[in-house]
């Protein structure tokens, strides 16, 4: 069995979760079945059994055990269980479940689960008021949002007041698409392999473009996946700064390049060559481990010392970041 070690601990900030009411009201309206076009809890050979692990905190334990995870930040499965196809009723409903499980599962194990809250932020104003229940009453510190909602990415000035509160609370955002609705991208499940990639590089240019990122230099947001290909294809975003200045009018004068760093990453890339770019663009202190359990690195530990990641930087990236982040305090 691990023993966490509460000095320097591993902590994955990328562990799904479900919940039995929410993943069933569901069914066959999220991107994990094109929206109902292939009508199946589970399109591939295999997935059942790990669809059944999220439903289990134990289940997850054993699995953090074996991987020498200390700590992890449980978040809904949104391509399974997201609600924004919901009308607003409903879809804080499913929210509020979702919320006070997620509440429940750190209440039993404190020490190995840090809870996060979903919103329904297609109802900023209802989404301000569950914010404000699960970061007061419930506890949740991390906010588990979708790159956008109804097709409205997450810079946009509807959101601003929602950014104001996350901003003023100090709250953790980690961005994590509930997926791509284009159908294109349902053939040869392109909607995971390159829809989510393009959905986080949307989000980023969202919310530097819209200026969320200036107005709030010091807003935590952690992208999921690496932050898709947004940090790796700077120099023609860069470029246009100079043959456009105006487009760059909500950045303080800063290319995008120069805004990377202003987010969090986890390091969720599948590729090592991918990883060692990203921690040169930006630096090991923005990235966080995430192992995007349970269909993801079997020992994501391993693969970031396989990948190169070494000392100092192992450190930061494996549990450091993260425990800074969530102002975790171990003795």
């Amino acid at each position: 069995m691990h023993i966490p070690n509460p000095a320097n601990p591993v902590i994955d900030f990328h562990v799904h979760m479900l919940n039995a009411e929410v993943f069933e009201a569901s069914t066959n309206r999220t991107v994990f079945t094109g929206f109902g076009a292939t009508p199946t809890k589970a399109p591939r050979p295999g997935a059942q059994s790990l669809i059944e692990r999220m439903f289990d905190p134990a289940l997850v334990l054993a699995d953090m055990d074996q991987r020498r995870v200390d700590v992890a930040v449980i978040s809904s499965s949104t391509v399974l269980q997201g609600s924004s196809w919901a009308d607003a009723d409903t879809d804080l409903g499913l929210c509020q479940r979702c919320n006070d499980q997620a509440a429940d599962w750190v209440a039993q194990h404190p020490q190995r689960f840090v809870g996060s809250m979903v919103l329904p932020l297609q109802n900023p104003e209802r989404a301000l008021l569950e914010l404000a229940r699960a970061h007061d009453q419930l506890g949740l510190r991390v906010l588990n949002l979708s790159s956008s909602y109804q097709g409205v990415y997450l810079g946009d000035p509807v959101f601003a007041p929602f950014w104001d509160a996350v901003a003023e609370r100090g709250l953790v955002a980690w961005v994590h698409p509930e997926g791509v609705r284009d159908p294109w991208f349902q053939r040869y499940a392109l909607w995971n392999s390159l829809g989510q990639s393009i959905e986080e590089t949307k989000c980023m240019a969202s919310l530097m473009y819209e200026g969320v990122m200036t107005r709030h230099p010091h807003l935590q947001v952690v992208m999921a996946h690496g932050g898709g290909y947004f940090p790796h294809y700077m120099g023609r975003l860069d470029r246009n700064t100079l043959n456009r200045p105006d487009t760059v009018r909500h950045m303080d004068g800063l290319t995008p390049s120069a805004m990377l760093r202003r987010f969090h990453y986890d390091a969720c890339v599948y590729d090592p060559a991918v990883l060692q770019v990203l921690i040169a663009r930006v630096g090991a202190d923005r990235l966080v481990l995430g192992s995007d359990y349970p269909v993801g690195e079997k020992d994501p530990l391993a693969w970031l010392q396989e990948a190169g990641v070494q000392g100092a930087d192992l450190q930061a990236i494996a549990g450091g970041n993260a425990a800074r982040l969530l102002g975790l305090v171990h003795a």
